[in-house]
């Protein structure tokens, strides 16, 4: 029989990622075993310590086992670490050196929300892509700039490990894992039950861009700045750049290494960003939802707010304006 591991790391972190994914697998290999007539794996919670406490003692989690006992796994699922990440990573060390032993081992490691810092923290996503809460990205990319962090993916898979977004769409990391390891049949049954939509690729659509600004360039932060007190107006970049008195090459650079996107992404952020607060708060229409950021084109604007929502504008107004979609 197979193994998988779900971990309880120390320290006030997330319990609704631990108890569900607890849940799904559970149930996943239950019906399984129903129709096969026999269990795949065998699951386990695991930790560094007897009991974990949350929400100030309320609840606590008892891993079956501590992580010395199990020497080898097939699958190791990393918790949300909610806010507490940075805690998190101070205060688990020794399960950082047991995650990269058992992927050293031939176990794949999947992530869950902010578990992505507990992963990052043992050099295995160096290179590889990641995704995690869209929430957290300045610091995570500021931690661990040599990973290539991709906050619009809901899930990432690459050489064995498993990253997602935030909160509750870990459900569809489980989904997808369920399929991966066990068959289709079984995610679909999982996906009735636990009422959980399959196949879900994206987080974009619910990503509030807020800038990123945790950096120490000043020049890029007073251009960040301009953006966006002047994203109604035709901005170039040749102009941005003119204006700084840097050429638009080393602009492009500086903006890159600073933010993470170039000075035409973080616009066209900036500018979706407040078409999707109109399309959410007002019964304007596209048109004049489109002219008030700055754009004259409706091809373009519908291109570029796709590709940064996943929805067309009309999807998106639907299903986050009441009024519009009454």
């Amino acid at each position: 029989m197979k193994h998988i591991t779900i971990l309880v790391p120390d320290g006030p972190n997330n319990l609704s990622s631990i108890v569900g994914s607890y849940k799904i697998l559970t149930r996943a290999n239950e019906y399984y075993n129903q129709r096969e007539g026999k269990l795949l794996f065998k699951i386990e919670l695991a930790g560094i310590s007897k009991q974990v406490d949350y929400f100030d003692g309320l609840f606590s989690v008892k891993p079956h086992t501590h992580i010395a006992n199990i020497s080898k796994t097939n699958l190791v699922i990393i918790p949300s670490l909610n806010h507490n990440y940075e805690q998190a990573v101070a205060g688990n060390g020794e399960l950082i050196g047991w995650i990269a032993a058992q992927y050293k081992n031939g176990a794949e490691i999947a992530s869950v929300c902010t578990g992505a810092f507990l992963l990052a923290a043992t050099g295995l996503l160096n290179g590889k892509s990641c995704s995690t809460h869209w929430a957290v990205s300045e610091p995570f990319r500021h931690r661990f700039p040599a990973v290539n962090l991709q906050t619009d993916r809901l899930i990432t898979d690459e050489n064995g490990i498993y990253t997602n977004g935030g909160a509750y769409s870990f459900l569809n990391l489980l989904l997808y894992l369920v399929e991966k390891y066990f068959d289709r049949e079984t995610a679909i049954y999982c996906s009735k039950v636990f009422q959980i939509e399959m196949d879900r690729q994206s987080q974009a659509g619910f990503i509030i861009f807020k800038g990123q600004k945790q950096h120490e360039d000043d020049m890029v932060r007073d251009a960040q700045t301009y953006m966006e007190d002047h994203y109604r107006d035709k901005i170039s970049v040749e102009d941005l750049s003119a204006r700084f008195a840097v050429g638009r090459r080393h602009f492009d650079r500086r903006f890159i290494r600073a933010t993470g996107n170039t000075p035409l992404e973080y616009l066209q952020r900036i500018k979706m960003e407040s078409a999707k607060k109109a399309f959410e708060t007002t019964r304007k229409t596209i048109n004049e939802v489109m002219y008030e950021v700055g754009y004259s084109d409706m091809k373009a604007f519908r291109e570029v707010f796709r590709k940064i929502t996943g929805m067309s504008p009309l999807e998106y107004r639907g299903r986050y304006n009441k009024d519009a979609a009454a």
